[in-house]
């Protein structure tokens, strides 16, 4: 087990994100729906041989399941078509509908499930650090990095304005009213707080000479291996694959 995951984790961060390329690549060149299905389970298999089979199920699952839930209803019912797969009492779904349904989903699994597991086996320092390396300038970087952090961070800063609203006496729980009227009070605290955290950032920034031409120097760094090369040949080679079988089927037909 070690060695998957030292064979998964220990591959340089942009290797991982070609590969994510590759794989969204593939499920929109593969036709069909049980391909990109079947990348879900793919990256499932990935992440437990990675340790990170748990969050990244529950992410990927609180994520898609809604969703996919919608995509399926609305779909289903509301393009009709002269089959009718099912009728539930006075609602009809509709074949031609529901395999839309079922195209649609796939390819957005197979997206979303990608991106779930490179953020899983993936540090944002260094995805980061990978496009610094690659001659990405540090601006660019630092919007980038701001930007998959402020979730996180905006959601963990949430919890905390909440917990001190309850100190105070606001009723936070409860059903949806009384949720939508504690909204308020945790949403303007949360917004001057962003704003004021920015502000901070760009001093903290500007007094480590962010913005200075000068070459930077790091204390932590990473480097490519033999590992990479053979997992880009690998992947531009599935990718070919992919390309020449449906040139073939399109061909064929």
């Amino acid at each position: 087990m070690s060695k998957r995951i030292d064979l998964v984790n220990n591959l340089y961060p942009t290797t991982k994100f070609i590969g994510v390329i590759v794989i969204i690549l593939s499920a929109f060149i593969v036709p069909g729906w049980k391909y990109s299905y079947s990348i879900f389970f793919v990256c499932a298999l990935i992440a437990l041989g990675s340790g990170k089979l748990k969050s990244y199920l529950i992410i990927t699952v609180n994520s898609l399941l809604v969703l996919i839930l919608l995509i399926f209803l609305m779909q289903s019912i509301l393009i009709p078509s002269k089959e009718i797969l099912y009728k539930i009492g006075f609602i009809n779904v509709y074949k031609d509908g529901f395999y839309q349904a079922l195209n649609l989903s796939s390819k957005l699994v197979a997206f979303t499930s990608a991106f779930i597991l490179f953020f899983r086996v993936t540090t944002v320092k260094d995805f980061i650090l990978s496009l610094e390396n690659i001659g990405l300038h540090p601006k660019v970087t630092y919007v980038i990095m701001s930007t998959l952090q402020m979730i996180p961070e905006m959601k963990k800063e949430a919890g905390v304005i909440s917990d001190a609203q309850k100190t105070r006496g606001v009723e936070t729980e409860g059903n949806i009213f009384v949720r939508a009227k504690a909204f308020v009070p945790v949403l303007i605290p949360l917004v001057l707080s962003s704003i004021a955290k920015t502000e901070e950032r760009a001093i903290t920034l500007e007094s480590r000479a962010f913005s200075s031409g000068a070459k930077k120097t790091r204390l932590y760094n990473i480097k490519k291996t033999k590992n990479d090369t053979i997992a880009i040949i690998i992947l531009v080679v599935f990718l070919i694959l992919c390309i020449g079988w449906r040139v073939l089927t399109i061909w064929h037909f």
